[in-house]
């Protein structure tokens, strides 16, 4: 992540002309402040807190006593902050939302790996991100313990039944996406019937959705590790362990980035002259 990040668009959504509230207060006074968890999580997002304060004050100083990836519990100070207070109090809320965020996403991928860990079976995002934090979401998924489906549009090949319909059968869609890229391919099948189909044109790896927990052990024998086997479709932290356990290779999970419920930060600055 380091280098890639461009923080002016969310603090330009906030900022706007200025901070008209925080240029009541003294244009040098320095000031300190303390961050904390207000439950537990997995801390992600350091760099994109950072770069938020050092917009807006190059010198400002951030000393963080969690690493990124680590597990704390609540009531942990994350770090403490020394600057101009206008800066601080300016980079507040555009900080903390990103880092609520990121470690919100973080800290659910740690459930779902945490729940299929010894299987073999990897937990997979999905494109169900929150707009303009694909990146940063899919960073965070990583940091959290799971596993990076393609990013976008372009950097994999995921023919679905729309994609299917339109282009005649799966054998015709996967053969003109071959001829097309050179990107993986993956193909989504509803029942076994389809499975068959799809084993036999031979794509990198195959979406099982929705299918029931019988239909995904016959999967992977019928696969017999011909090809990859992704299981997707409504599985949750109750259910995923038991489809890790059937044997397929992947489980995608949108919840990883679609359902993320903001961690609760608290930010408490104190002048100090």
């Amino acid at each position: 992540m380091k280098n890639t990040i461009n923080i002016l668009p969310f603090l330009e959504e906030d900022l706007g002309d200025g901070d008209i509230t925080a240029a009541i207060i003294p244009e040098h006074r320095h000031a300190t402040a303390e961050l904390l968890t207000r439950e537990p999580m997995v801390l992600c997002g350091r760099e994109w807190f950072d770069a938020v304060f050092k917009q807006l004050d190059a010198n400002v100083v951030i000393d963080w006593h969690v690493a990124e990836g680590e597990f704390v519990a609540e009531n942990t100070t994350l770090c403490t902050l020394s600057g101009f207070a206008r800066g601080l109090l300016t980079a507040e809320r555009t900080a903390l939302n990103l880092l609520q965020t990121l470690s919100a996403t973080a800290t659910i991928s740690r459930q779902y790996a945490d729940a299929v860990q010894g299987t073999g079976c990897k937990v997979l995002d999905t494109r169900k991100t929150i707009p303009s934090l694909r990146v940063a979401q899919k960073y965070a998924v990583k940091c959290g313990g799971c596993f990076n489906h393609r990013i976008g549009l372009f950097d994999g090949v995921l023919i679905k039944e729309n994609h299917i319909m339109a282009a005649g059968s799966i054998a015709d869609a996967v053969r003109i996406a071959r001829e097309q890229s050179d990107a993986p391919i993956e193909v989504e099948v509803e029942n076994l019937a389809e499975l068959v189909q799809a084993l036999n044109a031979k794509p990198n790896r195959i979406m099982l959705d929705n299918f029931t927990l019988v239909d995904l052990r016959q999967a992977v024998e019928l696969t017999a590790g011909k090809v990859e086997l992704e299981a997707s479709g409504n599985i949750d932290l109750t259910t995923i362990r038991a489809v890790a356990e059937t044997g397929v290779d992947f489980i995608s999970i949108g919840a990883l980035t679609k359902h993320v419920q903001a961690i609760d930060l608290s930010l408490r600055i104190q002048l100090v002259s």
